[in-house]
């Protein structure tokens, strides 16, 4: 074959591979670009992507007239990609005095090996606005939720508190916590080799926000009530002190305030309001239709601040004389008494080895049910309650709610301590019926006051009224469940002896002018936690009642932790009556015909001369 030849043939099949070359590179390339450019910018992506959670808004907390009391509002936080970054010092020194962070705090976490640390979280608008100037490669903002309480510390132990990570820690922000966080989605941020944001597309997952929850109270009245309650505090130099106002009907928790004396304040003084002085600023006020803002914010004087949890429903206590509702509602129900049956009183009353006194010494007398429960007896409720028996009481105290949960389900709420039949002693016939051995929560006291004043209807108390979406929609929640627990017979002679112990008994100071009150006074020792027996001089005073009782609206609830003087009638009815009176007055509710007019508050704040008589071993009215 000639040279010619063979050229002529290696060249036509260096052409064809040449060819087929060009061909193989042509549909690579038609590969690469149509069939496979998603999975090489994802690649691509991939490298400069940084997947970045986005936090659902909380829903919001309000009261019953849609003021906020805990919401959520967007803030920008500070984030970084430590791995485009080119000179972490320089970004440090410039980052610092804008962060109010230390130079080498920030340079620490420059360097850390990620694409996304954070730097500072829910910064200021200033301070935002200061890091985008800045124009710092590797530094961006992303937004992030910030709760915030416009009310401040107001019902703090009933609405709770969210912890830095955006969740629920106590309250019904933790025990609603599912409803109100709502669901987080992602973004992605997309940035160049040198810092700059680039386009993303369509690369992110909404978030779902949460749903909020509209509860019974009225940031009015909850602000009057912790007002009234801070000023008894420090006037009678109690430790801590409850107080709860309902709507009889509903069960509609109008207010719950839970305070405590702040002994690190180390203030002595006096405070500059008192329940009396209070209720006179409250009646001086121009009376408007509807409910009426009194304050914006809580502003608790010196030495009292808000107790760390809702003390109504999770701290129990021996109720003393406020639970002799249980033992003379029974004994009427079962026609042991009339409340015009004659009894004989003794001075003392002897009960195995204890003996069993009333709150002032006086001779054998002649008492009616309710001249024993105006004067607070100790010595005849006990006669009536052996008349009525163990089993019976036990069955009353039970239908009037104590020992069982109220169904508000608080976090670390209380059932209460009822002893059973087994656990009864020989004087437990003697101590159960005038409130000791048992132990209770304020809120369960309350319950049982309310079911009277709804003609002996109980209603299970409420916090939550509605649940609000995120567009707005109000859903209210399902009424409270109620049942009869005391006849309509029975539960009438009870409210007029109930109101004889404010208009003749011991609780006058929980008059108030222009209405009919009914009520019980309780002061109730305190158990020593390390001895049997109780503490020398230890006391709880409290005062349980409504308004206006010929036709109750609001029911409520004060009670003291070691006052002075110790009598519940003196320390907790005043502030009962000024709680009650702005509240009654806030919701337009007419005055009484009957009406009292109300006492002076002179017991308030006093100096502790009241003493308890030598060898009492009960608590006094």
């Amino acid at each position: 074959m000639s040279p010619a030849v063979l050229l002529s043939r290696r060249t036509r099949a260096m052409r064809l591979l040449l060819v087929a070359v060009f061909v193989l590179m042509g549909l690579r390339l038609v590969q690469v670009q149509e069939f496979g450019h998603q999975h090489y910018a994802a690649l691509s992506s991939a490298q400069l992507t940084q997947t970045v959670t986005v936090p659902p808004v909380r829903g919001g907390i309000y009261d019953r007239n849609g003021e906020v009391l805990a919401e959520t509002v967007t803030r920008q936080t500070v984030v970084a990609d430590p791995r485009i970054i080119k000179n972490p010092a320089s970004v440090a020194a410039a980052l610092a005095p804008v962060l109010g962070q230390s130079a080498d705090t920030l340079r620490s976490l420059l360097t850390e090996p990620n694409g996304f640390v954070y730097l500072a979280h829910r910064v200021p608008d200033s301070v935002a606005a200061t890091v985008t100037k800045l124009g710092l490669n590797g530094i961006n903002l992303v937004p992030e939720s910030q709760r915030v309480v416009p009310v401040g510390l107001l019902a703090q132990p009933v609405v709770g508190t969210v912890g830095w990570n955006g969740a629920g820690t106590s309250g019904i922000e933790y025990q609603y916590q599912s409803s109100l966080a709502g669901k987080p989605g992602t973004t992605d941020v997309l940035e160049s080799p040198d810092g700059v944001t680039l386009p993303s597309g369509d690369r992110s997952t909404p978030a779902e926000p949460g749903t909020g929850l509209e509860l019974t109270l009225d940031e009015s009245v909850q602000y009057v009530a912790e007002q009234a309650l801070a000023s008894e505090i420090l006037a009678s130099h109690a430790t801590a002190g409850t107080a709860v106002i309902m709507d009889v009907k509903t069960g509609d928790i109008l207010a719950m305030a839970n305070l405590t004396a702040d002994k690190s304040s180390g203030s002595t003084a006096a405070p500059s309001t008192t329940p009396a002085t209070l209720t006179a600023q409250l009646a001086a006020t121009p009376n408007t239709s509807g409910p009426t803002l009194v304050a914006q914010s809580d502003t608790l004087p010196a030495g009292v601040s808000e107790a760390p949890s809702n003390s109504a429903v999770t701290q129990v206590y021996e109720p003393g004389s406020v639970f002799k509702l249980v033992t003379f509602s029974a004994a009427l129900a079962d026609n042991v008494v009339t409340p015009t049956t004659p009894l004989t009183v003794p001075a003392a009353l002897p009960m195995g080895k204890y003996t069993f006194h009333d709150a002032e010494e006086h001779g054998t007398e002649t008492m009616t049910p309710t001249q024993i429960l105006a004067q607070s007896s100790n010595i005849g409720t006990i006669e009536v309650a052996e008349g009525l028996g163990e089993s019976r009481l036990l069955n009353q105290i039970s239908a009037l709610g104590f020992g069982k949960p109220t169904g508000l389900g608080i976090p670390g709420e209380s059932e209460g301590l009822v002893p059973g039949a087994s656990q009864w002693t020989g004087t437990s016939i003697g101590s159960t019926p005038i409130g000791q051995d048992d132990a209770v929560t304020a809120q369960q006291v309350l319950d049982a006051y309310n079911a009277v004043a709804n003609g002996g209807v109980f209603v299970s108390p409420r916090l939550i009224r509605a649940r609000v979406a995120a567009d707005g929609t109000v859903t209210g929640t399902a009424a409270s469940s109620s049942h009869r627990v005391i006849d309509p017979t029975t539960n009438a002679e009870l409210t007029a002896m109930l109101e004889s112990v404010v208009s003749t008994g011991t609780g006058p100071e929980a008059q108030i002018d222009g209405y009919t009150v009914a009520g019980k006074t309780g002061t109730a020792q305190i158990p020593d936690p390390d001895h049997l027996g109780y503490i020398p001089g230890a006391y709880i005073g409290s005062f349980a009642g409504f308004a206006p009782a010929q036709d109750p609206v609001l029911s409520a609830i004060v009670v003291l932790d070691h006052p002075t003087p110790i009598y519940g009638g003196a320390v907790a009815a005043p502030v009962f009556s000024t709680i009650m009176a702005y509240a009654l007055h806030h919701y337009g509710i007419p005055t009484t015909a009957a009406a009292t007019t109300a006492a002076s508050n002179t017991a308030v704040g006093g100096t502790g001369s009241v003493t308890v008589p030598a060898g009492a071993v009960t608590e006094g009215p």
